[in-house]
């Protein structure tokens, strides 16, 4: 596929066709996408896409998060593992194939090291959360200087390392990628000489000394970014120069919402649905998407936390309480959309739908 001569950039309202199947280990798979019309791919290196993934009883939602540049823009691509009772993901390693379309939403998201091209970097992350870093640490490569990256990495064994050969081959070729590999054990007949056992304070300080300097980025499971960011705070990080993505539920203490403003649990509410004029009445503590999808509206959802932006619905008119985790902008909020999964209806709200 050639550049076009005025190139046009993908949005959602067009599906992704899937270009190229790519085995990464044993468990883990690539899938490469193009859009069907040849636009090209524009996003910050860290975030991620929604695929709407036609389940048996679905369609389902999951957010991944994307593992190529917006410096190679011709394509996008998102790396899975298909976890433990894994419903979405298991139906993309057995039916994503070569021509099959899938719509998306998205790119959305805010972790990401975008306008920081010349900091002092270190990504730490587990399994793979090594994606968004895959993708900030290519873009970095491709433009050409000389970034200053400390890339930790930590798996089960030498063979689990996702990426290893491609980030290794960027290591040789620019100088200050500094890759750093922990395993949890080694592979049968090959010997490992890196670093073994359970990532902790005494290996942060031998792999990247000047930790204190730096922003630090960390993607992995919940228990791994937790004990990532006990260890950073225990010796006196400044916490505010440390970043992590996470499609679980965020930790209590995020959400810092004064008493007065959540919604009283004895208030009526009532939601208009402006596309069929239908009235819906319901409490102040419903979700704009629990009432929606009880009155039998379809509004797409992920995560239903506020962070993937899935549900990203216009608000026509009214008020609602929202408390988001990064899935929607300041300028889309300015311009009337809500997140429907976190947004609670004050009064009379109308929304398109």
């Amino acid at each position: 596929m050639a550049l076009p001569d005025k190139p046009t950039f993908w949005t959602d309202k067009e599906p992704l066709e899937c270009v190229s199947v790519l085995a990464e280990t044993r468990d883990v798979v690539t899938f490469c996408f193009q859009a069907p019309s040849g636009a090209l791919f524009r996003f910050d290196p860290g975030q991620f896409l929604t695929l709407e993934l036609p389940v048996p009883g679905g369609p389902l939602y999951r957010t991944y998060t994307i593992s190529s540049s917006p410096s190679r823009p011709m394509s996008i691509t998102v790396t899975v593992k298909a976890q433990d009772n894994s419903i979405g993901t298991r139906w993309m390693l057995d039916n994503l194939t070569v021509g099959t379309q899938v719509k998306a939403t998205g790119p959305g998201g805010t972790f990401t090291n975008a306008g920081k091209p010349d900091g002092k970097l270190l990504f730490i992350s587990a399994g793979t959360g090594i994606t968004p870093m895959m993708s900030m640490t290519t873009y970095l490569y491709d433009l050409g200087r000389a970034p200053d990256i400390i890339f930790v990495n930590c798996a089960r064994r030498p063979s689990d390392i996702i990426f290893r050969e491609r980030l290794e081959h960027m290591a040789s070729r620019a100088n200050g990628i500094d890759l750093k590999w922990v395993v949890s054990g080694s592979d049968r007949y090959r010997p490992w000489t890196g670093y073994q056992g359970r990532f902790n304070q005494l290996m942060l300080g031998l792999m990247a000394p000047d930790y204190l300097e730096r922003d630090v980025y960390c993607c992995g499971p919940e228990a791994f970014m937790t004990s990532v960011r006990e260890a950073l705070a225990g010796l006196g990080f400044d916490m505010s120069r440390y970043f992590q993505e996470s499609f679980h539920a965020p930790l209590p203490e995020v959400e810092d919402v004064p008493e007065d403003a959540v919604p009283e649990e004895d208030a009526k509410s009532e939601i208009v649905f402006v596309g069929s004029g239908e009235r819906v009445k319901c409490q102040e503590t419903d979700t704009v998407l629990a009432v929606a999808r009880q009155a039998g509206h379809n509004i797409p959802s992920g995560c239903s936390f506020g962070v993937c932006g899935t549900c990203k619905t216009k608000k026509v008119s009214g008020d609602v309480h929202m408390v988001h985790n990064g899935g929607i902008t300041e300028e889309d909020i300015a311009e009337g959309y809500i997140l429907a999964c976190c947004s609670h209806p004050i009064g009379t709200v109308e929304i398109e739908a």
